[in-house]
């Protein structure tokens, strides 16, 4: 009699855009969606991004009482990571007397603070004791004799001008690509099969087309060969990322590359991650 293959299997799901109007139509859906995941049996869920579309705080706490009503607000349900949508008010930024501040510290200050109260919100996610939350941060979950990691950058970037007038580049600072190169890092991923995380694409289009290359400048992870170096010096396999509303998968120099897509686009539809016995990762979209 052949053997069954034990397998973890997780679930990413990717922009969600949760807000506005139509934010019942939106709930109704996003509930229908995480029941299906949940009768599915996966082990944990990861949501690369912009998770609302207001960078509301009361927004944050609407999506968190969702997962609470599901019974998944917790470390080993789900993984949170915030989008340029849930920290960056476009409106705010552009208005006169910010926009022609040429005092970008303010504006750091001003990223850093609505990231720290992203963190406290959904602390019961990033971690399982009182330590300080932040980022980078890890998780090795065990499945049985199965390790799965994740490792979790901040790929937003504050509003420039000239520099990121739509608050949609992004870029992970260097103080964090560091702290994963940390020996006491690599020691706790060792044995585990490892899965990178951020928000932001490191590709787009990336065409010869100037109006492709246009989108790509505006869209782009600036610092995008560093972090997929900086993964790949870690031993990531596979990347999760949202941003770029396209349901697509793809290698980078060994690593499989995941774009989660949009819920708001196509609300039946995430990905599959599937952690083989072997230590191995698959991945495929499911539409429910």
């Amino acid at each position: 009699m052949a053997l069954i293959e034990k397998t973890v299997r997780i679930a990413h799901i990717s922009d969600l855009h949760l807000s506005g109007g139509a934010v019942k139509v939106q709930e109704a859906r996003f509930r229908r969606l995480l029941d299906a995941v949940q009768s599915g049996g996966y082990g944990h869920i990861v949501f690369t991004g912009d998770i609302v579309d207001t960078a509301a705080p009361r927004d944050w706490f609407a999506f968190r009482r969702i997962l609470e009503q599901h019974g998944l607000y917790a470390w080993e349900g789900v993984t949170v990571i915030p989008g340029n949508h849930d920290l960056i008010n476009l409106e705010e930024e552009m208005r006169f007397y910010n926009a022609l501040n040429p005092d970008n510290a303010g504006r750091k200050r001003r990223l850093r603070k609505k990231l720290q109260h992203f963190c406290e919100v959904f602390r019961e996610t990033m971690t399982g004791d009182e330590s300080v939350v932040g980022f980078p941060f890890v998780k090795v979950m065990q499945f049985g004799e199965a390790s799965l990691s994740l490792v979790m950058v901040n790929s937003v970037f504050n509003w420039l001008p000239f520099d990121n007038p739509l608050g949609a580049r992004g870029y992970v600072e260097q103080s964090e690509l560091s702290a994963l190169l940390d020996p006491s890092v690599c020691e706790a991923l060792e044995g585990s099969t490892v899965i990178g995380v951020c928000h932001h694409a490191p590709r787009i289009y990336d065409s010869g087309v100037f109006i492709d290359q246009a989108f790509d400048w505006g869209m782009e992870l600036i610092n995008r060969s560093e972090v997929m170096d900086t993964f790949r010096r870690i031993g990531a396999s596979m990347l999760l990322h949202g941003h770029f509303h396209r349901f697509q998968a793809y290698y980078d120099d060994g690593i499989l590359v995941v774009n989660g897509g949009s819920f708001s686009y196509n609300p039946r539809r995430f990905g599959e991650i599937t952690l083989h016995q072997d230590g191995h990762l698959s991945h495929r979209f499911i539409t429910i």
